[in-house]
Formats: structure tokens, C-alpha cells, sequence
């Protein structure tokens, strides 16, 4: 029988710089945890700065000597965004790895400051825009990595609304969390696309935790809140556990360009990190290239990369 993949099989991390968003908490925090264990540099991007600081403080408990430091995040904002992209590329000539992490699902429907739906605006586009303006920083790297976190919903009444992608004819929050993170694969693959025609060994890669106990659960519809008490301990897994494809994702040797990382366990629910398939929809070339034509429209932000 193979080896289950654990945190034990994440090689060193000395030298590497880390951009984890959301990394205050829940998948973010553990795997900010594990990578400044092995002596990566891990800079925390958060909205909330001193729940960042009360984080990293915690983080230096396990990992004593760890370089770690906070930087205000707020995906929700293009101004903070390229605010916060402007800092780390004053602060550091390479990047190493960028995971993005940070998430919001199934709330009420609420727009970001720039108007965009909040779980399209802050899961995908924030992320597109922050991607984009950091790119440079590890194309100089050899074998550097952008991680995006997607999630089994992308399979859940999930598509594109190029009609309507900001959902402001009507709101299903369930099939809007499924589009961002739908998008979150399509940015993957095609990222990796580009990658590749620019000849580039930085690397694009997807996971998803499977039934993560995490906070995402709390704008959950009311009767899944209900019952979550009793159910979660059923059907989900820790955080840690729920971060493993991502740090496998993000650490493995052997990991290619475009792959997507999930559990191995039932329904992809829980266990250990394993190479998966995605949604046929999700391989789609054109909607991919439409979905990026798009997301540089809302963002303004363009990559330096050959289609």
C-alpha cells in the first residue's frame, strides 16, 4: 500500500518566502503553521491585522525563531490589494510561494467596494488581481508556486454567469460560492497555460480541504448551522488535516504544473492529500479564456504572459 501523505513529508522550507492569504485562521493558519516549522519566511496576509498579530504570536509558540510577519489584506478592495502588493514587492525581491488561501461562503448577497459580488469579488477576483501583481516577483524564482484553494462546491450548481456575474438579477449564495470557486480551478489551468507558453518553472496548482471544520460554515443556510453541532463531527476534519492538499500542493516535489490536490477519502470529504480530477466544465479552454478576459476587465489588472 502507498504512503499516506502527511506534514511530515514537507521537505525543508529554508530560504523559501511564503504569501499565505487568510492565514489567521483555520486552513490559512495551519498551513502558515507547518511551513514556518520547516523554516520558510511566512508572511500572514489578513484583513484583520491584530487578529494577524494574535496569530503569528501563536505561530512563534510552535515554531520558535520563525520569520514571520503581518501584512494587511483586505481581498475585498482593489486599492488594498495593490496596497498590499506594493508592500511585499518593496519588502521582498523574490517570492517563493503564494497561496491563495482566503475565503468567504455562502453569505447574504453583499458586494465588495468595488461592487463585485462578494464570494466572486473576494475568493477569484482578489485573488486574480494580487496574482497578477506579484507575478513577477516569482517568475525569477525556479520552481516558485501559486497554490489557489478551491473546493468541492465548484461541482454544486456551479457555472460562469458571463450574462450576470456579479448576480445582481437575482441570488443563490450556494451557486455563487460554486462559481467562485469554480473560478478559482479555471485561474489555475489557465494560469498554468501561460505559464508554460512563457517557458516559465513557476508553477500553478489547486486543492481543495474536502469538509474542513473551519469558520466558513457560519453564514451557512440556517438549517445546516442547525444541525452542524452534530453532523461536523461526522462529516468533516480538522483544519489541519483539511490543509494537507494545500501543503502538498504547495511543497511537493513531484507536483506538476496544473494539478489539483484533494482528500482521498470518500466523496473527497476527508483524509489524506491525493492528485484528483476536477469538473469536465472546469477543463474548458474557452470559458477559462473568457473567465480571465473578463477578470482582467473588472480588476484592471493585466499578467505579463503570452496567451
Amino acid at each position: 500500500m502507498t504512503e499516506k501523505w502527511t506534514e511530515r513529508a514537507v521537505p525543508e522550507q529554508q530560504d523559501r518566502v511564503a504569501v499565505i492569504t487568510g492565514a489567521n485562521s483555520g486552513l490559512g493558519f495551519e498551513t502558515a503553521r507547518v511551513l514556518a516549522a520547516r523554516g520558510a519566511s511566512v508572511v500572514l496576509a489578513v484583513r484583520d491585522v491584530e487578529k494577524g498579530k494574535r496569530a503569528a504570536a501563536r505561530l512563534a509558540e510552535t515554531a520558535p525563531g520563525a520569520d514571520l510577519t503581518v501584512q494587511p489584506l483586505d481581498l475585498t478592495s482593489l486599492t488594498s490589494v495593490r496596497a498590499a502588493a506594493a508592500e511585499l514587492r518593496d519588502r521582498h525581491p523574490k517570492i517563493d510561494l503564494l497561496v491563495n488561501n482566503a475565503g468567504v461562503m455562502n453569505p447574504p448577497r453583499q458586494v465588495t467596494r468595488d461592487g463585485f459580488e462578494l464570494q466572486f469579488g473576494t475568493n477569484h477576483l482578489g485573488h486574480f488581481a494580487l496574482t497578477g501583481l506579484l507575478l513577477d516577483r516569482l517568475l525569477t524564482v525556479p520552481g516558485s508556486r501559486v497554490v489557489t484553494v478551491s473546493s468541492v462546491a465548484h461541482r454544486i450548481r456551479a457555472h460562469i454567469h458571463f450574462d450576470d456575474p456579479q448576480w445582481e438579477r437575482s441570488y443563490d449564495r450556494v451557486a455563487a460560492y460554486g462559481q467562485s470557486k469554480l473560478a478559482n480551478l479555471m485561474f489555475t489551468y489557465e494560469l498554468q497555460r501561460r505559464l508554460t507558453a512563457r517557458g516559465a518553472s513557476t508553477i500553478a496548482v489547486a486543492a481543495h480541504p474536502g469538509f474542513a471544520d473551519t469558520k466558513l460554515l457560519r453564514n451557512s443556510p440556517a438549517a445546516i448551522r442547525l444541525i452542524e453541532p452534530v453532523i461536523a463531527p461526522l462529516l468533516t476534519q480538522n483544519a489541519a488535516m483539511g490543509a494537507l492538499p494545500t501543503l502538498r500542493a504547495a511543497t511537493d516535489p513531484a507536483v506538476l504544473g496544473g494539478q489539483y490536490y484533494g482528500p482521498d477519502g470518500l466523496g473527497q470529504r476527508a483524509g489524506h492529500p491525493r492528485l484528483i480530477i476536477s469538473s469536465a466544465q472546469s477543463y474548458d479552454l474557452a470559458i477559462q479564456r473568457h473567465l480571465w478576459t473578463l477578470s482582467e476587465e473588472l480588476t484592471r489588472v493585466t499578467f505579463q504572459l503570452r496567451q
